[in-house]
């Protein structure tokens, strides 16, 4: 059986395309959804990808959180399905309260745009199943609003709770303790800021962000097997 993915698109998003092609590439079949539509189209798994939704009018993706699809997606999250939140995306699923903290301004005040190291911080997740804990990967990002902030009480919880999927290999953006990636309470539901749907192909200088992907695709195939 072949998972059914997916991938959202707002006005202003950017790198639908990219995930939907990547999403294929990794077994996966990749299925477009519209920002109005509540309906999910019976997908096994929800990838919000990166972009600036409704022109990241007020912060980035405060409007798109109070889209019919995120609705959506705030309920398949909560009965358990598997969501990937991608740069933009991440800012989304963070003002749609499906993860902890915010994404603020880079603490440069410049937009980001290279390739980065990354620290996987947990193997065992939907999204990083073919990733090893402490495995460096190289994924690009390019963001101007990356940089994650949480109080310390809230940063302390995530630790305990190991929500800190992913840490900058290297200083980015400012993130707190160089944060990249978390993940829910429940470990359903991801947001990182790098960009894994750029990084598939060794043409492209990596193909470290096929795992991720990869990883998705072969998780959400057997989440749907099991509900069959």
């Amino acid at each position: 059986m072949t998972a059914r993915i997916g991938v959202i698109t707002f006005p202003g998003t950017l790198d639908d395309h990219d995930a939907a092609r990547a999403v294929d590439r990794a077994g996966g079949e990749s299925v477009a959804l519209w920002h109005a539509d509540a309906d999910l189209k019976g997908v096994d798994a929800v990838v919000v990808p990166g972009g600036f939704s409704y022109g990241d009018y007020l912060r980035c993706g405060a409007i798109a959180r109070f889209s019919p699809a995120t609705a959506a997606v705030v309920e398949f999250a909560d009965a358990g399905g598997l969501v990937l939140g991608i740069c933009n995306g991440f800012q989304v699923l963070c003002e749609a309260g499906l993860l902890p903290g915010v994404l603020l301004r880079n603490e440069s005040l410049r937009f980001v745009c290279r390739d980065v190291p990354l620290v996987v911080e947990r193997d065992d997740l939907p999204f990083t199943s073919r990733c090893t804990q402490g495995q460096q990967l190289v994924i690009p990002v390019k963001h101007g609003d990356g940089r994650w902030f949480g109080p310390p009480e809230l940063v302390a919880g995530m630790e305990e709770n190991r929500q800190i999927v992913l840490r900058y290999g290297q200083p980015c953006n400012g993130s707190v303790d160089d944060i990249a990636g978390i993940c829910n309470e429940r470990g359903n539901v991801m947001g990182l800021m790098p960009h894994p749907e750029h990084a598939v192909d060794p043409l492209l200088g990596s193909a470290d962000g096929a795992l991720i992907l990869a990883s998705l695709v072969e998780a959400a195939r057997d989440h749907a097997v099991t509900l069959v």
